[in-house]
């Protein structure tokens, strides 16, 4: 038995981000990670050891790419720095090399500086320069209000009239006159914001392929500003932490020990303790018990209300409204390769920028649907669409001398396939398809495969215990985002049980390297418990 102010379940970055925070406010946190390493989805492992590489490879389990943290201020506030957290800027934040058949007109690289996208724009669209820019700029002063309610919990109120006593209040979102225009496109599809805005099929193409990356497909309403986040890439950047994804997390879980916390792991939790409607610890499955007066779970929300709680401790409409939470039907797969050099892209051949981002290889618009149209038959797509993401160039710290890492996310891969197939059965075939989609960008690549770790949605699911795959716990539809996630009566982090919260990308406002949600928890519990200090 041990006892502490608060207990975390599970080591992702959003609960580690809760975690810090009381921690930094005097409260004794106890973090119980089910797997051997810490950091749920923002993990980093050593790969592929030899006799011809005997220190392996770093290779990330799970997100890679770090944005929208760097919008947080959390990585200030906590000074993460002197925990051990280094990051390396990347810039281009990402390039689209054009496709094999129109190679020679190029590739399009999107800098942190608006000035050098502009200029790489010029050399591929030049139609869309001026309209780029003009994008950036709307987008921008619309995001500002965005981030804002991104870094609170949501309420109940009807979104659209905040939307505009936000204008009102701060005058900034839209320019006069544009109010009306301005919240259509906030409620329109991303795939019809950017065929609004811009002309070139091209950069059409890199901007709608960047923002699936949040998993709704283009034609999806009330998904606009996924394509008008790229504003915000040019203020906050793209960075990569030296040593790998999983040196943020293992920071932030320094950040708690050296705040008097503990960080557990091989300490998967099997129920939460339960006494007259109140939390009291959580039971581990060696028989562990460990008790506080708040808990806080980071895992997904069906993992804690459904199995962690149980059916006999809530409402039965509760526990029916979370297990029909869509958690979709799959989202991608990725594999992650230690290759003998990084790829020579026909578009952009001796190109000293393209592997300092991420590389967008889809052709075109119709190659996205194509993909799309796989997906919602239930079968993995023909040809996926790939980001690929080559780390070591920018940090030698990942690869040994003589390899390199090259990771390729691709997307619209059911989980649940329509034909019969297993994904046990199929994942190296489709894991095969997706370094191809590389070797027909980059033919250098064909025979430099070392060895690849494969993740598809099954994968996935096992090893982050994310249902069905959704790397962003649930649907990042407009029905499932604001205070409507994970469902009207858990949004604001709070759950029926008393003194047991949630903090993962579950919660508002959702997936990818953020840390709102953890943030959002953290503040919501001080909240709750700062005025009775004592109690502790």
């Amino acid at each position: 038995m041990s006892n502490y102010d608060v207990i975390l379940i599970g080591s992702g970055h959003n609960g580690l981000v809760t975690g810090c925070y009381l921690a930094k406010a005097g409260y004794s946190v106890q973090v119980l990670e089910r797997r051997e390493n810490i950091g749920g989805a923002v993990c980093t492992e050593t790969m592929f050891q030899s006799e011809e590489y005997p220190g392996g490879f770093r290779m990330d389990v799970g997100s890679s790419v770090h944005i929208m943290i760097h919008q947080t201020g959390i990585v200030e506030e906590l000074e993460l720095e002197k925990y051990g957290l280094e990051y390396i800027e990347m810039n281009p934040i990402m390039s689209y090399p054009l496709p094999p058949a129109q190679s020679e007109k190029g590739v399009i690289h999107f800098y942190r500086e608006l000035d050098r996208t502009l200029e790489s724009i010029a050399r591929v669209a030049p139609e869309d320069v001026e309209n780029y820019r003009n994008f950036v700029e709307f987008w921008g002063r619309v995001n500002q209000g965005v981030l804002k309610a991104f870094m609170v919990p949501p309420t109940g109120k009807n979104i659209v009239s905040e939307l505009i006593k936000g204008q009102v209040r701060n005058g900034s979102m839209f320019k006069k006159g544009e109010q009306a225009a301005g919240l259509q496109k906030i409620f329109s599809s991303y795939g019809k914001v950017v065929d609004d805005a811009f002309e070139n099929p091209w950069l059409k193409t890199a901007l709608i392929w960047f923002a699936a990356q949040s998993g709704p497909t283009p034609d999806h309403p009330a998904t606009g500003d996924f394509a008008g986040w790229q504003s915000m890439l040019h203020q906050s950047g793209a960075r990569h932490p030296r040593g790998g994804s999983g040196m943020l997390t293992r920071a932030m879980a320094n950040y708690i020990e050296a705040h008097g916390g503990t960080v557990q792991t091989d300490a998967p939790v099997a129920d939460i303790i339960i006494e007259q409607g109140r939390a009291t610890g959580v039971r581990t499955r060696r028989g562990e018990e460990f008790f506080a007066d708040v808990i806080v779970s980071n895992a997904h929300v069906q993992k804690t209300m459904m199995a962690l709680v149980g059916r006999e401790h809530l409402d039965a409409s509760l526990y029916e409204k979370v297990e029909n939470i869509n958690v979709g039907n799959g989202f991608g797969m990725v594999i992650r390769c230690a290759v003998e050099e990084l790829p020579e892209y026909s578009a952009s051949p001796g190109d000293p920028d393209i592997h300092k981002g991420m590389q967008l290889l889809a052709p075109s618009r119709q190659y996205l649907k194509n993909a799309i149209a796989d997906h919602t038959r239930g079968v993995p797509p023909q040809d996926p669409a790939v980001l690929a993401m080559t780390f070591s160039k920018i940090d030698p710290d990942v690869a040994p001398d003589g390899g390199h890492t090259l990771f390729a996310w691709a997307q619209w891969h059911p989980y649940e396939l329509s034909n019969g197939e297993h994904w046990d059965q199929i994942r190296e075939r489709e894991a095969q398809k997706i370094y191809d989609v590389v070797t027909g960008y980059a033919p250098n690549m064909k025979g430099k495969l070392i060895d690849w770790y494969i993740q598809s949605p099954l994968d996935i699911e096992r090893k982050h215990a994310m249902p069905r795959g959704n790397v962003m716990h649930v649907e990042m539809s407009f029905d499932q985002m604001f205070m409507f996630r994970p469902i009207p009566e858990m949004s604001e982090y709070k759950t029926p049980i008393e003194n047991l919260y949630l903090s993962s990308a579950s919660c508002h406002p959702g997936g990818g390297v953020f840390g709102a949600a953890g943030y959002n928890a953290a503040q919501v519990i001080l909240k709750d418990y700062r005025k009775d200090r004592w109690f502790f």
